[in-house]
């Protein structure tokens, strides 16, 4: 059985959400997707562990964040604190983090939650809720999500980066290609690091298993802004 069917006392994530017309649509559309990656993610560790892990068990490593958002997010014996998240596939730790919704969703739309979870290391480089609201309109996420999963799939990858690299590492190479094969250069200090001169890291050094989650506040790539440019669709 899939164990997030079964993690006790998940948390109703607050925040802003993904449009409720989005979510009816990735369900329509990506239920396939979403069995595949659900049989992956329950794949290589125990039920029992893994619920253990979900909610701060005894067994979860220690895991200290770094960035001014971080204060603001599950912590101690929250469900979904960093430490719990560390055995974590990276597909599945992103769903415990409550302002991480449009970039978990886009995941699952673009059908890359088995990519992750197959990864040999991964950096994940994660824009926020309100980072894709300043970028994008509804209606244009509608169509990445649900008409353009090569443009989505695309987008992704302009915020992965091979290896579970640190915020320290990120740092210390100055520069790191994506999976996009976009040069990004990194510049920063102890507890933030700016990515291509335009990202900051707001919450730093999540750990998955064999991955680094970064939360950032704004979106990477070259997409056109669109937020602001038009209203949404009649229904």
């Amino acid at each position: 059985m899939d164990q997030l069917a079964t993690a006790p006392s998940r948390p109703r994530r607050p925040g802003r959400r993904v449009s409720r017309r989005r979510l009816a649509a990735l369900a329509a559309v990506g239920l396939s997707l979403t069995l595949a990656g659900a049989a992956c993610s329950g794949a290589g560790s125990g039920t029992a562990g893994r619920a253990a892990a979900a909610t701060g068990g005894a067994a979860a490593p220690s895991v200290a964040v770094r960035g001014s958002l971080c204060d603001a997010l599950p912590s101690g014996a929250e469900p979904g604190n960093p430490s719990s998240l560390a055995a974590e596939p990276p597909e599945a730790a992103l769903q415990w983090v409550p302002v991480l919704t449009t970039f978990e969703a886009a995941v699952r739309a673009a059908g890359m939650a088995s990519e992750l979870h197959r990864a040999s290391g991964v950096t994940i480089l994660a824009p926020t809720d309100d980072a894709f609201e300043a970028q994008f309109s509804e209606d244009n996420l509608d169509e990445l999500f649900i008409d353009d999963k090569d443009k989505l799939r695309g987008l992704l990858r302009e915020h992965l980066v091979a290896g579970s690299l640190s915020l320290s590492d990120l740092v210390a190479a100055g520069e790191v290609t994506t999976l996009a094969g976009t040069k990004i250069r990194v510049t920063g200090g102890d507890t933030t690091a700016r990515l291509a001169d335009k990202a900051d890291t707001v919450c730093a050094d999540y750990r998955a298993a064999d991955a680094r989650i970064h939360i950032i506040n704004r979106v990477l790539g070259n997409l056109p802004v669109t937020a602001g440019t038009g209203g949404h669709k009649s229904h």
